[in-house]
């Protein structure tokens, strides 16, 4: 009898070292395999994207100034037309500056294809922000959305300068004329790109209290600015198609409105020409 109960302690002693076994080993690769929950518009981890496309400069956290150059190598399956967009943001989600990246070689390839592209950015009270690389999506369809984001910090400019930003304003304007609309005053890094600044700020929308005092954005967010010119008084700025998104002539007129009288500040600038991919004839209809 007590040979046959130290035989059934030694069994039930083995089944709870043996459960206990398992389920440690079951915790321990539970920890060692979960990933680590963080808010993914938040996570930067270029090296992940390194198999698509990848900077040689500037690097992460690198200390940049304005103009930025940009080079690395994508695949060609990251552009479209030989290119791709750029935008950088402040640490606050503040746009400020955006440029198009072209490709330096055949880009009909699943090859890597070197790139370059030059932003002229505005600098904010951010000393850090990123660099968004994002992949060029014609087709519209989210899931084919891709983007590469890179931490920078911004050198301190020495000197800032003030800027016009024209918007529509429904309490000055309660009829809604559309095409009228009204400064607001922004102070920004001094810089020789004083016109696409403009543009930046403008496309980077309204703050929080001038929409409380009535002004209103009416530009969308995809828009980019592809290309800005300015020669013997003429102003040509050629954007992406998401320009033209949306429709109606209240809308249309009030983005030319928009436009022409940020550029219009200028002593530069007497006339705008303003175009979509390169066509200026049929856009902006209602």
């Amino acid at each position: 009898m007590y040979m046959y109960m130290n035989k059934t302690i030694k069994i039930a002693v083995f089944l709870v070292i043996l459960l206990i076994a398992v389920g440690g080993s079951y915790l321990l690769f539970n920890y060692l395999n979960k990933a680590p929950v963080q808010d993914p518009e938040i996570i930067i981890e270029p090296e992940k994207k390194s198999d698509l496309i990848y900077l040689e400069t500037p690097l992460p956290d690198q200390t940049i100034s304005s103009p930025l150059t940009i080079s690395g190598q994508a695949r060609g399956t990251w552009f479209f037309e030989a290119s791709f967009p750029i935008q950088i943001y402040d640490d606050s989600g503040q746009l400020l500056g955006t440029a198009v990246a072209q490709a330096d070689g055949d880009w009909m390839t699943e090859e890597f294809v070197p790139f370059q592209a030059e932003l002229n950015f505005n600098y904010s009270t951010s000393t850090s922000g990123v660099l968004v690389l994002e992949k060029d999506n014609p087709s519209g369809l989210p899931e084919h959305d891709d983007d590469l984001r890179v931490p920078v910090k911004f050198s301190v400019s020495p000197e800032t300068m003030k800027i016009k930003v024209f918007f529509n304003n429904s309490k000055l304007d309660p009829e809604v004329s559309c095409n009228k609309v009204f400064p607001v005053e922004r102070e920004m890094a001094k810089t020789v790109a004083v016109a696409r600044a403009a543009l930046n700020e403008l496309l980077a929308g309204t703050t929080l209290e001038e929409e409380a005092d009535g002004f209103s954005k009416i530009i969308g967010p995809d828009v980019k600015i592809q290309s800005l010119t300015i020669e013997n008084g003429v102003a040509k700025v050629d954007f992406n198609e998401a320009l033209e998104r949306g429709g109606g002539s209240c809308r249309s007129a009030a983005i030319i409105a928009q436009i022409n009288a940020t550029l219009k500040q200028f002593s530069s600038v007497d006339n705008v020409i303003i175009s979509i991919n390169g066509r200026t004839e049929d856009i902006l209809q209602p």
